[in-house]
């Protein structure tokens, strides 16, 4: 079995309870108001910025003997830069706070979901990057392009406004998951196959989490529907 099936088969009940959040399934059946669509924005923001950055510490971890991970790495590196710049341009158009979310900070889960990767990569293995790309690009290209056609029409967006980072990452990140599958499958260090999916299934959670704070943050402040 290629080790690209074995990580969707032992990350399965992870993926599954993610799926399942309400306010994921909101999004995708009718969408979600303005506000909690400007607030997942701003969560997103908070985790690609650190996206080079992570990418970056696994580089530095590597050992000689792992160029073939080196180099796709730093593929990743060119393919990322910048996009959180993307967010916050979508944010001004939806009138948000852009310089307040630059800023600011991130919610706890998202805040968790970052510190837990560096920790991995630092203390485990830099192969643990890899566990948060096949969640965050995953879910992108499986929800990202469906979750974007719903949300515009909900909130009456006629033009691509305030979604160039949602909408490109549905189909950018289907190449992605192409390239993704062809690393993973090259692996043939038990360890490193290990902290993938363990780094997975803690990103699975931690995300999921950050949506569900982004839904209760919401009702809190009053705009239930």
């Amino acid at each position: 079995m290629e080790f690209f099936e074995r990580l969707f088969i032992e990350t399965r009940t992870e993926r599954e309870a993610f799926i399942a959040t309400p306010v994921i399934q909101r999004a995708l059946r009718q969408g979600v108001p303005a506000p909690m669509y400007v607030a997942f924005l701003e969560q997103a923001y908070h985790h690609v910025r650190h996206t080079c950055r992570l990418l970056s510490t696994a580089v530095a971890r590597c050992a000689d003997r792992d160029q073939r991970y080196i180099s796709a790495l730093l593929e990743y590196i060119e393919e990322e830069r910048g996009h959180e710049e993307w967010i916050l341009n979508d944010i001004t158009a939806l009138g948000g706070d852009a310089e307040a979310v630059r800023t600011g900070q991130a919610d706890m889960p998202c805040r968790l979901m970052v510190a837990y990767v560096y920790y991995a990569i630092e203390h485990v293995s830099p192969y643990a990057m890899l566990g948060m790309v096949h969640v965050l690009e995953g879910m992108s290209a499986a929800l990202a392009t469906a979750a974007a056609g719903t949300l515009r029409t909900s909130l009456g967006i006629q033009d691509g406004r305030g979604f160039s980072y949602l909408s490109s990452h549905g189909s950018l990140d289907q190449e992605h998951v192409g390239f993704f599958r062809e690393l993973v499958n090259g692996i043939d260090d038990p360890n490193a196959e290990a902290a993938i999916i363990e780094t997975a299934r803690v990103v699975y959670r931690l995300y999921g989490d950050m949506f569900s704070g982004i839904e209760a943050r919401y009702l809190e402040l009053g705009h239930a529907a």
